[in-house]
């Protein structure tokens, strides 16, 4: 609900930077509404419910992160406003912990590597760190 808020209330900037450049290509450059997702997030990849730490609130959430971005991309394409989800990858954060298999820094190194390659090809689409899609 509140990232649905928080979309509503940014769009009409996001529209206007839209309009300002000349091209109608899909990117980072032109305008885009990137989201961080999780691999939980897959609804066709779900092969352990909710999993051994019992995420299920978690899972929905991401789905439904999922939904809203697929759905926005559907709204948006006419404007040529990319939208994409990510997943970050097992990170050691305080959700990850200290186990987790890459660093804050290595992760958004490689989002942020693949948020400049974005195009018409990856619109309303759901990755991985290293632009891999992930199946809705």
């Amino acid at each position: 609900m509140v990232l649905c808020l928080l979309t509503k209330t940014f769009l009409p900037l996001v529209r206007k930077a839209a309009t300002q450049v000349a091209s109608d290509e899909f990117s980072t450059n032109r305008a885009a509404i990137l989201n961080i997702s999780s691999g939980v997030g897959s609804i066709s990849t779900n092969t352990s419910g909710s999993g051994k730490f019992g995420a299920l609130a978690y899972r929905m959430s991401k789905s439904a992160l999922n939904s809203l971005m697929k759905t926005m991309a559907i709204d948006l394409e006419p404007e040529h406003i990319l939208i994409a989800s990510f997943c970050p990858g097992w990170v050691q954060t305080d959700i990850g912990g200290a186990g987790a298999s890459i660093t804050v820094e290595e992760s958004a190194t490689a989002l942020v590597s693949s948020f400049a390659k974005l195009s018409k090809e990856h619109h309303g689409g759901y990755f991985k760190r290293s632009l891999e899609p992930i199946p809705y």
